[in-house]
């Protein structure tokens, strides 16, 4: 899941952030698709942003950020950090 790196502000400050999500949700679908491992974050992530209608019923929906120190960040993520950082103000 690769994005592309926003575009900073002077005035933004980047750091690291350990984020968990919870759903819960009920989704009609086939067995073998539900029974796809591979592919079944993926397809319930898409249901679930599509929002309610007749395949999916949205029922409960948490989300905890917590900023942590840089060196919990593996050595990828904080050299992505200072490229960050280092970008010419615009």
């Amino acid at each position: 899941m690769a994005t592309s790196a926003p575009h900073l502000s002077t005035e933004a400050q980047v750091g690291v952030y350990e984020c968990a999500v919870t759903i819960k949700f009920r989704i009609l679908e086939e067995n073998g698709v539900i029974a796809n491992r591979d592919r079944l974050l993926e397809l319930l992530l898409d249901a679930y942003s599509y929002g309610s209608d007749e395949f999916v019923e949205p029922l409960e929906a948490q989300v905890e950020v917590s900023e942590v120190s840089e060196i919990a960040a593996s050595p990828r993520m904080r050299r992505q950090l200072i490229r960050l950082r280092n970008l010419p103000v615009a």
